[in-house]
């Protein structure tokens, strides 16, 4: 489940470099890229944002030991 963790915390990283872009230059990225809500980049918004809920189990996964 390692390789899943690391594939999903980079795309919660791309997403939330996206989402640094979106707000300082008013500038998308995925939209760019991929088309304004076209079926790609409606893909990748749904995969980053399940990448996210995923990552909310990390706090529970998280060794607290020295």
């Amino acid at each position: 489940m390692k390789w899943f963790d690391n594939t999903a915390l980079t795309l919660v990283i791309i997403g939330a470099i996206n989402w640094l872009l979106v707000g300082i230059f008013r500038f998308d990225l995925v939209a760019f890229l991929f088309g304004n809500l076209s079926w790609l980049s409606r893909i990748i918004y749904t995969l980053v944002g399940l990448c996210g809920l995923y990552l909310i189990s990390l706090y529970g996964r998280i060794d607290t030991r020295p």
